[in-house]
């Protein structure tokens, strides 16, 4: 479970530095998500609620989408989520995605909601130095 806390964190961590990014807890402290213009892009929940860590992204990318689904115990994120896209992945299972595929989905999911000036930042500070995204993941 420690290793899911740590990616939890890390994955939260990289999803707060994408330009403009801005954590809330809209439904308490056990709900946190990661917003950019108002809109979600990573439900993040929390580390002290019944379930173990995970995180929700959404992937409109098919091959993404797929790949996400294929991750042990992913599925379609509740609320009728699922249907737009949304992925479930939990990150305390044996086989779960590594650090990087996280952050690569989480990436997908903010540049899925973000304005174009949003996108165009981050493609930026990409462009700069390209270790931006592996400073996150390790």
């Amino acid at each position: 479970m420690k290793a899911a806390v740590r990616k939890w964190e890390a994955v939260r961590a990289f999803a707060q530095g994408l330009p403009e990014a801005v954590m809330e807890f809209p439904w308490g402290p056990e709900d946190c998500v990661v917003k950019v213009n108002k809109k979600i892009f990573v439900f993040l929940g929390g580390l002290d609620g019944p379930q173990s860590p995970g995180i929700s992204v959404k992937l409109k990318d098919e091959a993404l989408h797929g790949h996400a689904m294929t991750a042990p115990g992913a599925e379609p994120t509740g609320y009728g989520l699922g249907r737009a896209g949304w992925v479930f992945v939990p990150l305390g299972v044996k086989g779960a995605p590594s650090l990087d595929v996280l952050c690569e989905w989480v990436e997908e999911s903010y540049r899925t909601v973000a304005l174009k000036r949003h996108v165009k930042e981050l493609d930026a500070r990409l462009e700069e130095s390209p270790a931006v995204r592996n400073e996150s993941t390790g």
